[in-house]
């Protein structure tokens, strides 16, 4: 994965190119367009293609009691962004100084000096520069100044509606990961760092891994099919995001049994793919409907997760 974080090292190659400038918050279709469209660029002009992104988001500096959860980690980002035929992702490190700059500093430091970019591709609702004072007119302004061709690409409308990162983040949070799956490029995944719970689940038969320090947006509370990740095993899941309420705890968790699986992971960064919601997080009457309940649950996930990968 060609992933820049130090600006300061910025390779040759990765300079005199086609270049696409924002957040790329989820990796969606709408940014796969755009990637489409820089790759062309980027090959009619002889150069990389390179995505410039920010880490932090912007607004997690500017208005940080505002900033949404993320969609994606910045590696997870660059993985996907790569995949759809970006060479380079620059991660570049958002601080002050970038926040401050004009819409004409930006463009002459970043664009012009430390890129040399030859081409740009951005979509309709592009801002750049203090204030995002920088549209997508002012883009193109300096672009025509500056004998660079500047492509700006339209949204990608599915069903009617644009598909956006707010509205991904409207269909994650409400639960409905299967929609969502149909914006983005790959299923909805967070990760977590593996942590010992109270030990419930193996006395049940459903051992599970429990995730804390979850970086990204959670799905709404209930149980999920999906896939988990850890290097290069793989494993058919079921997730459960809720509170324990058969054994009256009140305090949400989110539990992965890996099916089919034995494996020690405590400690270790795991990864969830999302491929459908299953049902409600509720109090059954006894240990034995909820162990009836779960066997249920493993065996839907498990077809979820063949047909997934057939």
């Amino acid at each position: 994965m060609k992933l820049i974080r130090d600006w300061a090292a910025l390779p040759d190659d990765a300079r005199s190119g086609a270049v696409a400038i924002g957040n790329f918050e989820g990796v969606h279709r709408g940014h796969a367009r755009i990637v489409e469209h820089l790759v062309a660029q980027a090959r009619r002009v002889g150069g990389p293609a390179v995505v410039f992104t920010f880490d932090p988001h912007p607004v997690r500096l500017l208005r940080p009691a505002l900033a949404p959860a993320s969609l994606s980690w910045t590696e997870r980002k660059a993985q996907l962004l790569v995949e759809l035929g970006a060479d380079f992702v620059i991660a570049y490190p958002t601080d002050a100084a970038l926040l401050e700059l004009s819409p004409r500093q930006f463009f002459e430091r970043i664009v012009r000096d430390k890129l040399d970019a030859r081409a740009l591709v951005e979509g309709t609702n592009f801002y750049f520069g203090h204030g995002r004072a920088g549209t997508i007119d002012v883009l193109r302004s300096l672009a025509v100044e500056a004998s660079i061709q500047l492509e700006v690409v339209p949204p990608v409308v599915l069903d009617g509606e644009v598909v956006s990162s707010s509205g991904l983040r409207n269909l994650i949070s409400a639960g409905a990961v299967d929609q969502a799956s149909r914006l983005l490029t790959r299923p909805y995944r967070i990760r977590g760092t593996v942590v010992r719970g109270v030990g419930r689940g193996a006395p049940l038969g459903f051992p599970t891994a429990n995730l804390e320090h979850i970086d990204t947006l959670l799905p709404a509370l209930g149980v999920y099919a999906g896939w988990a990740d850890l290097g290069t095993s793989r494993w058919k899941a079921a997730i459960h995001i809720g509170p324990n309420p058969t054994f009256a705890e009140a305090a949400p968790k989110v539990e992965v049994h890996l099916i089919d699986a034995e494996a020690q992971l405590y400690g270790q960064t795991l990864e969830v793919e999302f491929l459908g919601r299953l049902r409600d997080v509720v109090r059954f009457p006894s240990v034995e409907a909820l162990r009836a309940q779960i066997a249920r649950d493993v065996a839907t996930a498990r077809e979820i997760g063949a047909s997934a990968t057939a």
